[in-house]
């Protein structure tokens, strides 16, 4: 896999080193370099990057507001002589975080790490494609999800709830300490769900209604778990339980 990046630096010495670092590794395609993040918005259409070395302290748009601004439209490593940045870093969802000076082993150590979440990310969603049989929802009754490499096989009478975080999903089960995790979006995890059995009840959460035994002030109790009702799900949750005939909220 090749992975098209660029980089953005306000100090040259410092971009020319990260320049140099890229066109040594083969699987990154340098796609553009910076010395103003304002700049790599602007042609950011163009270069169409999947990850970005991005310096945190820049003058006019800081690497921080950059990665918050560009979203999920490409990943990020962020480039820092600051340690005490790390923490705002990952609060932005970035892959990783060079602590400059620089060396070539800590490039690559943060680029292989990139390299590796997009083929996981694209496994991912290839084994979604292929295991997913070709029947009606409603006749399921196992899914395939991708996790640690390697396809598992869940039955669905055995789901609880769904947890969605950012680029992955927690799939808890009954009798099992642990959720399955794995790396997919709760939309597409949801359009494999037989919609007579699962409903989401909220941005984050997904449950099999026949497994509810309590709900408490508009929250779903599963053991010591809470799961919250959102104002935009509850009118369907309830018609949902009006349907199949489960005592109302």
């Amino acid at each position: 896999m090749e992975l098209k990046c660029i980089i953005i630096d306000d100090e040259p010495l410092a971009l020319g080193l990260m320049e140099s670092y890229v066109k040594k590794t083969d699987f990154l395609n340098l796609r553009g370099k910076y010395s103003s993040a304002v700049k790599a918005i602007s042609e950011m259409n163009e270069s169409q990057p999947d990850l970005i070395f991005v310096d945190i302290q820049m003058p006019d748009l800081s690497g921080l507001e950059f990665s918050k601004m560009i979203g999920d439209k490409a990943k990020v490593i962020f480039t820092t002589a600051f340690e005490q940045y790390a923490i705002e870093g990952f609060k932005v969802n970035a892959l990783d975080y060079l602590l400059k000076p620089i060396s070539y082993t800590d490039f690559l150590q943060a680029a292989n790490k990139a390299l590796q979440w997009f083929e996981l990310t694209s496994s991912a969603k290839t084994a979604q494609t292929q295991a997913a049989p070709q029947e009606n929802n409603k006749e399921k009754k196992t899914i395939f999800v991708k996790t640690d490499y390697k396809l598992v096989q869940i039955e669905l009478k055995k789901i609880l709830y769904i947890e969605g975080l950012k680029d992955y999903v927690k799939i808890h089960l009954e009798d099992e300490p642990y959720p399955i995790l794995s790396l997919m979006s709760m939309k597409s995890l949801e359009d494999q769900l037989p919609e007579d059995k699962f409903v989401r009840v909220h941005r984050s959460f997904i449950v099999q209604p026949e497994k509810i035994k309590v709900i408490e002030r508009n929250r779903i109790v599963f053991g010591k778990q809470y799961i919250p009702i959102s104002d935009s799900y509850k009118d369907k949750f309830q018609a949902f339980l009006n349907e199949h005939a489960l005592m109302g909220m």
